[in-house]
Order: C-alpha cells, then sequence, then structure tokens
C-alpha cells in the first residue's frame, strides 16, 4: 500500500518547497486538489523539484477543460517527471460547472468516460505518430497537423500503444465508481465516506464495472486511493476543523447516500437547509461525535496509524491521510514528528 499526501490547492509559489518536504518525510505520492489555485501548475513545479514522489491531480475539474486541453498538459507533466504524474480528473456538481465555470453540462458518468477516451486517443496519436479520429456525442475530432503534435514521450516503457499515464477518478456515488471500473486506472474515493460506505456501496460497483473492463485501462481493476481524515484525540481544534469540513460535504445533495446509509440523511436536509442560508457557523453542531468517527478516524496520537491501517485494510492500495503538513523555511514539516510515527505505523502493517 502506497501513502500519500493530500496537499490541498497549492499555490504554485509553495508547490516546490511542499513536495521536497514530502519527499523527504517518505512519502509516495503528493494529490493537489482545484480549488482556489491551478493543479496543473503547482504539480510542474511540484515535479520540477522532485526526484522519487509521484504528483497528481486530486482532482483537476474534467468539464471545465477540452479533453485535448487536459491530454496536453498531462502529456507535458508526464515528460516533464518521466512517468511520475498522475492524471486525476473529477466532474463536479451541476452549478458549479455551469455557473463557475460556464461549461454545458450533461450526465456526469457518460460524458467523463468521453473525456477519458479522448485523452487517450491523442496520447496514442502523438506516441504513435497515428492519425487522430474521434466521433462520439460530444465530440466529432479529426483534425491534428504534425504542427500541433507534441514528441512521443521517451521514459520507459517506450512500446508501441499509448504512454503509460495513469487516469484516476473521483467520485462519491456508485455510477462514477462502476466507470473507474470499467475504463479508469484509479478511483479516488471522496474524503466524505464511511468504512461501511466504502464496503457496501463503491466496492461491489468497482467490481461491476470491472466485469466490462476496457484493454485500454491497466490491470484487472483500477487501484483504489483512499484518503481519510485523521483527529488525533487531544487536539480540539483539528477535532472542530474536521467537523466543520463533514458538515461542508453532507449539506450537499450529491453527497447524502453515504448518510442514508446510516440513517443518517435528516442531518443532511437540515444542513442543506442552513447552507442555502448561509448560516454556516451553526452547521459544525450537527455533526455529532458519532457521525464524525464514522467518518475520520479519531484516535489518541500514538494510536493514529494503527487505527488507519485497520480502517483501510484491504480496501486501498493508496492510502491519504488527511492531517495538517505544513513545512518549515528548511522543508520540514512542522509536525514532523507526529508523521513520522503515522507513516513508520503504516508501514509496519504492509
Amino acid at each position: 500500500m502506497k501513502i500519500d499526501l493530500a496537499a490541498g490547492s497549492l499555490d504554485p509559489r509553495l508547490a516546490a518547497q511542499t513536495a521536497r518536504a514530502a519527499e523527504a518525510a517518505g512519502f509516495d505520492g503528493l494529490w493537489l486538489a482545484e480549488t482556489e489555485h491551478d493543479p496543473f501548475l503547482a504539480a510542474g513545479a511540484a515535479l520540477a523539484a522532485t526526484q522519487r514522489l509521484e504528483i497528481g491531480t486530486g482532482v483537476a475539474v474534467a468539464f471545465a477543460r477540452s479533453p485535448v486541453v487536459i491530454a496536453h498538459t498531462a502529456f507535458d507533466l508526464a515528460a516533464l517527471g518521466e512517468g511520475r504524474f498522475l492524471l486525476g480528473l473529477g466532474t463536479q456538481v451541476r452549478g458549479h460547472v455551469e455557473r463557475r465555470f460556464g461549461m454545458p453540462w450533461s450526465a456526469p458518468a457518460p460524458r467523463l468516460a468521453e473525456w477519458i477516451d479522448v485523452i487517450r486517443a491523442a496520447w496514442v496519436a502523438w506516441q504513435e505518430r497515428a492519425g487522430f479520429r474521434f466521433r462520439s456525442e460530444h465530440f466529432d475530432l479529426s483534425l491534428m497537423p504534425d504542427f500541433f503534435r507534441p514528441p512521443p514521450l521517451a521514459f520507459p516503457p517506450p512500446g508501441p500503444g499509448r504512454p503509460r499515464i495513469p487516469i484516476s477518478i473521483a467520485g462519491v456515488g456508485p455510477g462514477l465508481a462502476r466507470l473507474a471500473g470499467r475504463l479508469a486506472d484509479g478511483f479516488q474515493v471522496h474524503p466524505f465516506h464511511t468504512a461501511r460506505y466504502l464496503a457496501e456501496v463503491l466496492e461491489p460497483a468497482i467490481v461491476s464495472g470491472a466485469a466490462s473492463r476496457d484493454p485500454a485501462a491497466a490491470g484487472a481493476a483500477p487501484e483504489r486511493i483512499v484518503p481519510v481524515f485523521l483527529v488525533p484525540a487531544e487536539d480540539a481544534a483539528l477535532r472542530e476543523e474536521v467537523r466543520g469540513r463533514i458538515a461542508f460535504y453532507a449539506s450537499t445533495p450529491t453527497y447524502r447516500g453515504v448518510l442514508r446509509l446510516h440513517g443518517r440523511e435528516a442531518i443532511g436536509e437540515r444542513l442543506g437547509r442552513l447552507a442555502v442560508t448561509g448560516r454556516w457557523s451553526e452547521m459544525p453542531a450537527l455533526v455529532d461525535d458519532e457521525l464524525l468517527a464514522e467518518v475520520a478516524v479519531v484516535a489518541p496520537a500514538a494510536e493514529l496509524g494503527a487505527a488507519l491501517a485497520a480502517r483501510v485494510a484491504g480496501h486501498a492500495e493508496r492510502v491519504v491521510p488527511i492531517l495538517p503538513f505544513e513545512p518549515d523555511a528548511d522543508g520540514r514539516p512542522r509536525n514532523g514528528e507526529a508523521w513520522a510515527v503515522l507513516l513508520r505505523a503504516l508501514r509496519s502493517t504492509g
């Protein structure tokens, strides 16, 4: 099992420092989100500053961009990192796609499948110097003059076919989990999940999708990438911060399936009403300790690693502990000893 760092949405000016600190701390990968900053810009800075660390978008919003533009960006980042770049895509909800990005909306899973197919078709055209032809519901693509083709990637393995740039997709519900099973190289579980939801809802959907696995995807099933909030029992401030994050996610109708499984859908409806009226400060109080412990791992600091390992055992190829990580001026995490204890505990479990 690989252990990755969720770096959030990094200012590109801080990405190199954070990535070097993550590599020095012993992480296998670093994931960059898209909120206040573009994750691709930060990924470039992080890749240029490291030698071993895998760098991924966790996630970039697919429908905010043309799939060919995404393909170009990922191709360049794969070259920069000599194979260490991981492309992670998400769909976002309708309001953001239409009213924040000004892009059209349609059913997300079928549309994301088209985006992935276009990206891979472009990669094959560039890597093999082959023709470019793709037709689907949303696209009729056939123009790729040599002037606009990047040179083939040279990092191993340089054999025929598309380059090995893994594509993972993120999702909350079973629809995107099924799509990942069929088409993607990885599935990024949303941080707002529980152990039961992962085992009873998402994993069966991944298995169902894998029954018709596309040959363009690597392996027999996608890599499961599982982020989990961590709350040291001694840290009251972080407990309340995570409670607020959970309240924010639980207020969104798209995520209600997690609450429904646990018979807690009424909390989501109340949170949704508070969010609509802007009463954000009242929302965390609705997330009781029981719900907090379902979504997050809450344990004494010395026991967090073992508790996290037990939570994801058999359900993750990559685990992403969500805990503050802030490098100092020398590139060392300020809470480095806590991270060292956590990483040692996770490594010892295999």
